[in-house]
């Protein structure tokens, strides 16, 4: 049997053991350790890869970033200052149509900057966003597909976990990463804005207008709402990252100290509250690094087989543009996206399709940032879009209200897919600016 069959026969078990729910790391470990074994024709050999990529991923300096961003957004999470956030938008944005809408996406962003987890924010939107649009007449339909479209923000803007994780894997810079995201992540979430206001105008009564209020109770809202001091614990580990005053992991631990101020200035600390932050963050370090490990193995199954070259043969006999290939890559991840997270989404898909767009002049860089935006598609998109499944059972709204709501939403994944392809910049100018 030819090694190209050997793949696809592994690639086709893999997608199956994931449809059955078994956790994508184990997936990538077992069919990149049986497929590495049988390639080699030596076990042996192909267990040396996995022992070498636990030990790789546990010592990598460069995965350390994650864990210092994750209990930084942890903290800031079991605070309840996260919560905040969106009581200050709220009221900021609450007279114009749609104005709570808007004001999930500007929350779920700035939240992100701070947490880089979808499923965290998610959980938060859902709590303290929905009962507020729900009490002042917002439709189903708008309030959850808002909160389900807006916590996929958080895996873009940094510090995003996937983006992280997609860097330590490929060896890319995570800063340039962080750079990419941040533009990627702000196109993305006024395009978001513009399907409210246009949802909004077309059906008014999906969201009345809110209260009006004066400036003085909109730089209240915003004082109140902690809003500044993320926005400074934010720029003092970004802006000390990028002039080089240190290093991404001491970027996360600066973060980290920043918030443990702020928490204790507004007199929200506790033991509890660290425990559980501490914990939080331990069990997703624990959930990332067997997905990078799993990744290393299934990549050598890849590399070993020849894969991505194959594919990169029938791209080029086809002769598809990159743009083309793109789009066939937006619906792929479209489709991934329904049955895992962005992080996993990323990792597994990266080995594959990295060299075949290398070819198309598309850099790592942009291909963390598109990857990751637009895997965010298959979360809102039925059958298994896992983020309404997450908003229906927080919220009690129905699951076919959940789904119904987030379909306006497709269309800003696919208008920033198609910019993403034929303007590369947009992920691109940033980090071409501040690091060339």
């Amino acid at each position: 049997m030819s090694s190209g069959a050997i793949a696809g026969i592994f690639l086709a078990v893999f997608l199956i053991l994931i449809f059955l729910g078994v956790p994508i790391y184990i997936c990538m470990m077992s069919c990149g350790l049986v497929g590495c074994a049988i390639l080699l024709k030596s076990f042996s050999a192909a267990s040396s890869f996995l022992s070498d990529a636990f030990i790789n991923t546990f010592t990598s300096y460069t995965v350390s970033v994650a864990p210092m961003f994750m209990l930084m957004g942890e903290i800031a999470s079991e605070s309840g200052i996260g919560a905040n956030l969106f009581k200050s938008f709220k009221v900021v944005l609450g007279r114009i149509p749609g104005g709570m809408g808007s004001a999930v996406q500007i929350s779920c962003a700035v939240f992100g900057a701070i947490c880089g987890s979808a499923v965290a924010t998610s959980g938060l939107m859902c709590r303290v966003a929905i009962p507020e649009m729900k009490k002042h007449g917002y439709s189903d339909e708008l309030s959850s597909g808002a909160v389900g479209a807006g916590a996929t923000l958080s895996t873009l803007i940094p510090p995003s976990l996937p983006l992280i994780t997609y860097g330590a894997s490929v060896q890319a810079s995570i800063g340039q990463l962080f750079m990419g995201g941040i533009f990627t992540g702000i196109v993305l979430m006024l395009t978001f804005i513009l399907i409210i206001q246009i949802w909004v105008r077309i059906n008014p009564s999906a969201a009345p207008r809110g209260e009006k209020t004066t400036f003085k109770e909109k730089m209240k809202a915003l004082k109140d709402g902690y809003v500044i001091e993320v926005v400074l614990v934010f720029a003092a580990s970004f802006i000390g990252m990028f002039t080089g005053w240190f290093t991404p992991t001491e970027a996360g631990v600066v973060g980290i100290v920043l918030m443990l101020i702020v928490v204790i200035a507004h007199r929200r600390f506790s033991i509890k509250m660290l425990g559980n932050a501490i914990l939080n963050s331990l069990m997703l370090a624990g959930m990332m690094y067997c997905l990078l490990a799993g990744t290393n193995v299934f990549g050598k199954f890849f590399t070993l087989s020849g894969l991505s070259t194959k594919i990169g043969n029938w791209v080029t006999a086809m002769n598809l543009s990159g743009f083309a290939f793109v789009m066939i890559l937006t619906v792929i991840f479209a489709i991934l996206g329904c049955f895992m997270d962005a992080m996993a989404g990323v990792l597994v898909t990266a080995p594959l399709f990295l060299p075949i767009l290398a070819g198309f002049g598309y850099s790592p860089i942009w291909y963390g940032c598109y990857a990751v935006m637009v895997t965010g598609l298959g979360a809102i998109t039925p059958p298994v879009g896992m983020g309404c499944y997450v908003t229906s059972g927080i919220t009690g709204i129905p699951l076919e209200k959940c789904f119904k709501g987030c379909v306006p939403f497709i269309i800003p994944y696919i208008i920033v897919a198609i910019l993403m392809a034929i303007f590369p910049g947009i992920a691109m100018w940033l980090p071409n600016m501040l690091y060339t």
